[in-house]
């Protein structure tokens, strides 16, 4: 289930939406300069880094708690950071919108910060000691908080939708139920996460989840005005 587009226009160019993308892309060209695996441990955050306060094996680019920044615009790879940044095109200039350019920038980096938070909490202190020298990295945290604002401010919307089932196919779905299906997705595979860690594939459902839920509760405090509504 793979967004490519929402049927809503934008009063204003989303500049921060396309800053932001750019940022990460650029943040990858220089992933791929020092290597991907060098790069997660150098930007990624680390949980045991963050509880300790000390570097593990290579030295961070920033001290370790500052890492939750750090490692919300680097990724694992090309799918990584292409299906991230498709997700973030779609409901990002939306809701940047309707909070305006810094409102926006401030909510996307509190987004990411409290999704990375609540993924470093839950493997600090439910998962294993070897998931805690793992480093967290990528946007899905804080564009999961930017899906949880477009839920709240435009449940209505249509979101094109594609489909693998033998086939590729494609319906138009409104947003509620494709942002709706995509958290309890989430929830269900970051619990079965907790009983069967190997079974994760390595992605950090309870970052995705802290973000949705900060977003979806925080927007309101951020809104600056009313966004383009759907015209049926």
């Amino acid at each position: 289930m793979i967004p490519l587009k929402d049927d809503l226009p934008t009063e204003r160019t989303p500049v921060l939406t396309y800053a932001i993308v750019a940022a990460n892309v650029l943040a990858f060209v220089w992933q791929l300069q020092v290597g991907l695996d060098v790069s997660a441990f150098r930007g990624g955050a680390i949980p045991f880094e963050i509880l300790k306060l000390q570097d593990i094996e290579y030295r961070d680019i920033v001290p370790p708690p500052f890492t939750i920044l750090t490692s919300m615009f680097l990724h694992g790879g090309f799918v990584h950071l292409g299906f991230n940044m498709l997700t973030l095109w779609i409901f990002g200039n939306n809701v940047e919108d309707a909070l305006g350019k810094v409102r926006f920038l401030v909510f996307y980096l509190l987004g990411g910060v409290a999704a990375t938070t609540a993924q470093t909490v839950v493997t600090l202190y439910v998962g294993s000691e070897a998931a805690a020298e793992v480093p967290n990295l990528g946007a899905s945290g804080a564009i999961s908080a930017v899906l949880g604002a477009y839920l709240v401010l435009l449940p209505n919307a249509s979101v094109v939708t594609v489909f693998f089932f033998f086939i590729f196919f494609f319906r138009e779905l409104p947003a509620w139920l494709f942002l709706g299906a995509w958290f309890l997705l989430q929830l269900w595979a970051g619990g079965f996460s907790l009983v069967e860690p190997e079974a994760g594939g390595g992605i950090a459902f309870f970052a995705h989840l802290g973000g949705f839920l900060f977003g979806a509760l925080a927007v309101r405090f951020f809104v600056k005005q009313r966004p383009l509504q759907p015209a049926y």
